[in-house]
This record gives structure tokens, sequence and C-alpha cells, in this order.
């Protein structure tokens, strides 16, 4: 057994559905199961009911007593409608972590422009859900046989790229830390790659889902691998593995939780997403340590160092979180923390633990 001990972890993207959805998740169980799977600190997610564009609702995701420091991201619009710009002054100085509309992508330029330079103005980091739904155009997965053979509409590569270029435009016009949140495609990784040799203050971020699963190895119509946006083919996950390898990418969960009445009919019809939390350093650590022999220190930074270069108001010093890795043992989702068991990581074989 080996015991390795780091900086607190940090995960930037979470949902924890309080309020609005909390039969799914709400702030306690979405802290324990933070907890459990190791992080000291996690950003939540403002497209809750209401939407997370208010000082008050930022106040109230942070008051609480629960075993990780809870750090919540605020609306770029109005409701999340992508209309009007929120009051960012006050959502910063509230405490919020970053800005994003999680879910949504800020289709109209002008209002994007106005958020990043209004971002950039104070120090705070916009990131984005970059899926142009009128590339989207209804589709629900990649482009693979499992689509074809049901008949299921696609999402194109496009959909993610034609976003991305649109902000990286937009920050290199204002200077505003962009940060892309769960990228999935191969070229999506060159066009943050080339923004970041360029010198503009772009930063991405891969889940363990995106890292570990491929359209391609689909078999059956299982929403417990439907997500937004979508699994990549392997050339996809072979370019995000080396992104983050090499220093390029962070890790987030994306941790989704849903009802199980929202992801049993299939891809065509269930809702996007899957939890994450209390599998993702294991993941993680199988993955880029064990299979791409990635440095146990660098894949650790993708963890807690490059997460505080994006995260306003983090404690200055967080709890450490500490790996032990050793036998293999088979993931238990019955004994996670969550509420929900949305996920297809049930029976995986891993060796880190928590």
């Amino acid at each position: 057994m080996m015991t390795y001990s780091f900086p607190g972890f940090i995960d930037v993207h979470v949902h924890f559905r309080d309020p609005g959805m909390t039969d799914a998740e709400d702030t306690a169980s979405g802290a324990a199961a933070a907890a459990a799977g190791g992080f000291a600190a996690v950003v939540t997610m403002p497209n809750t009911n209401p939407a997370g564009d208010s000082a008050d609702w930022i106040r109230r995701q942070r008051d609480g007593d629960y075993p990780v420091e809870i750090i919540p991201s605020a609306c770029i619009t109005k409701e999340r409608q992508g209309r009007e710009v929120s009051d960012m002054q006050a959502l910063a100085a509230a405490g919020c972590a970053f800005f994003t509309d999680d879910g949504s992508f800020v289709a109209d330029d002008k209002v994007m422009l106005e958020a990043m330079r209004t971002a950039a103005r104070l120090g705070m980091c916009i990131c984005e859900h970059a899926m142009d739904p009128k590339v989207q155009a209804g589709g629900v997965i990649r482009d693979c046989d499992l689509a074809r053979r049901l008949g299921l509409p696609v999402i194109r590569p496009e959909t993610e790229t034609v976003a991305i270029e649109r902000d990286l435009s937009l920050c290199r016009d204002t200077g505003c830390a962009l940060h892309i949140q769960h990228i999935s495609t191969a070229r999506g990784v060159e066009l943050v790659r080339n923004a970041r040799r360029e010198g503009l203050p772009v930063t991405a971020e891969a889940t363990p889902h995106h890292l570990a699963f491929s359209c391609e190895e689909l078999v059956f119509d299982d929403a417990n691998f439907k997500m937004a946006p979508p699994l990549g083919d392997n050339d996809d996950r072979a370019e995000l593995r080396k992104a983050v390898k090499d220093g390029v990418l962070m890790f987030a969960t994306d941790h989704a939780p849903h009802p199980a009445a929202t992801k049993d009919k299939g891809f065509l019809k269930s809702a996007n997403g899957i939890i994450g939390l209390e599998a993702a350093i294991p993941m993680t650590w199988k993955i880029m340590v064990e299979e791409e022999g990635m440095d146990v220190e660098a894949w650790a930074k993708a963890w807690w160092e490059m997460p505080r270069r994006i995260v306003r108001n983090l404690p200055p010093v967080l709890a450490p979180t500490v790996v032990k890795v050793g036998e293999p043992y088979k993931m238990n989702v019955d004994k996670w923390k969550s509420r929900s068991r949305n996920c297809p990581y049930n029976g995986l074989t891993f060796t880190a633990a928590i």
C-alpha cells in the first residue's frame, strides 16, 4: 500500500441541484459525496431553480457547516436566459467562484462580449458550456454504430468547436480569462492548445467519463452514457488524455445527479449527465497514471493547482487529500453518499482509494 498526501483537491464543476431538484441531490448529500470522494472544495453550478443570479443566492449557497468548502459559481446572464448580463459586480462581491451559464451556451455575441468585458474588469473568469444549440440541432449522441443502429440524431463535433472559436475571438478582444468546461473533441483541444501558445488566458477541463469512454464502444441504449457534451470517438479520447498529460487540461467531474426515472428512457428521452464525485480520483488515477504513465505530481496538480487559476474566493489552505494505492477493488455505487445513482461506474476495478 502506497499513501500519498496532496494539497486539497478541488472539483470546479459540480451540480448539487439545491434549490429546485433536491430529490436528486441537495447541498448536504452533495457535500458528503465530495468529502467521500476525497475533495476538499467544490464549485457548484448555478443552474438551479431559481437560478444563481443574485447575491442572496450566492450567500445561501455558502451558508452552512459542510465537510468540504463550497464556492458557488454565478450566472453570466439573468436567469440563465442568455438575453441580459447578470449583476456580475454584486455576484463577485458576494463571493462567487466565477461566472457560467453551465447547461446553456450564451449564444448572443453582444451579450457574451459585454459579460467578458465586465468579468475582465473584475478580474474574474468566464466559464463556458461550449455547445452551440443551433449546430446541435436536437442531437443526443455523437455519430457511432449505436447512433446509426437506433436512428438517433447525432451531435456533430462542430457543436463544440464553433462555440469555442467564438469565445476565443471574444477572449482575444477583451483579455478576459476564459475556461472551457467539459471539453470533448480533438479539435476543441487543438483550439485551446493554440490559444495558450498565443498567450491567451485560456484554460479547459476534461471529465473522467470523457477520458474513460468512447462512443465507439457503446453497445446498448443506456442513458448512463448520455451527457452533454457527448462522449467523443477514440481519437477524441486519445487527444484529451494527451492534453491532460501535457498539462493543458485540468480535471473536473461535472457531477450531475438525476432521479432514476429521468435516466431510464434511453438516449433520445433521458436527461443528460452522470454523477462522479465518488469515483473521480480513482478513475483519473487509473486512466492517467496507470494507463498513460502520467507523473503522479502532475496528475495531482490537475486536481488542485490548476483549479486555483480560475476559482476566486477559495481559502488559501484546504484540508489535504490523501490517496491510498494498493490491491484492486470493485466500485460499489450502492455505498455512495450521493442521493443519485446515474453513472456507468459500478463494478469497475480500481487500485486508488480515498
